[in-house]
């Protein structure tokens, strides 16, 4: 069993930044892909980026040169680096892990998952 914590979300002008954490516990992730995604109220849950065990990187396209995502597995920990931030980012922002180890945009292919964590971008 996986347990996700997320934090780091809050209230940001349009431009600024955030840096949401993710601290897994109960298993290393070291050989889990590891994922966010974002739901705005009355939408789905979208892929947001990704980095499988290999350290492969993948991000969504309304995203891709404004976030990084990155890891630190001796802390088990996932971070989103998020920047020039958009209104239409905001969001409650969930960490997630596939077991399977490769990358997927699918919310479906993820096992395990974080509470969640509210960004709000303001204009």
């Amino acid at each position: 069993q996986v347990m996700l914590v997320e934090s780091g979300g809050g209230v940001v002008q349009a431009g600024g930044s955030l840096r949401l954490s993710c601290a897994a516990s109960g298993r290393t992730f070291s050989r889990f892909a590891m994922g966010w995604f974002r739901q705005a109220p009355g939408q789905e849950r979208e892929f947001v980026a990704a980095i499988t065990w290999t350290y492969n990187i993948y991000y969504a396209d309304s995203v891709k040169g404004r976030f990084t995502i990155s890891i630190d597995n001796a802390k088990n920990t996932l971070y989103l680096q998020m920047n020039s931030l958009k209104p239409e980012d905001t969001a409650v922002y969930y960490c997630a892990a596939n077991g399977r180890g490769q990358y997927s945009g699918y919310a479906e292919n993820y096992d395990y998952w974080g509470q969640g964590t509210q960004v709000t971008v303001s204009s």
